[in-house]
């Protein structure tokens, strides 16, 4: 299962509504480590169907970022039942993310 690219609007319905965790990709297309952490998030949804990952520009969608308080990217954050779980800022190992689901 690939990352699914998302916007605001798309926000609610698929991360806040979601059945399982989302882990919520905040990124940027310029950023660097955002675009060095999107294989590990692909492995990720390719390898645990039990979550749902998104990706999330931040240019585009900068209202949502400024509600999540994002500040520095990649943030990436985990929803479940449809609220901030854990979180994630700048470019981490693939265990790091793992633990962050329990």
């Amino acid at each position: 299962m690939a990352i699914q690219e998302i916007t605001a609007a798309d926000f609610e319905e698929v991360v806040l509504k979601s059945e399982k965790p989302v882990l919520v990709d905040f990124n940027a297309t310029w950023c660097g480590p955002c675009r060095m952490l999107k294989p590990t998030l692909e492995a990720l949804a390719d390898e645990r169907p039990d979550v749902t990952v998104v990706g999330i520009d931040v240019d585009e969608n900068m209202d949502l970022a400024e509600e999540y308080g994002v500040f520095s990217i990649p943030c990436v954050v985990l929803i479940k039942d449809g609220a901030e779980a854990d979180r994630s800022v700048g470019l981490v190992p693939k265990e790091a993310l793992i633990n962050m689901l329990g």
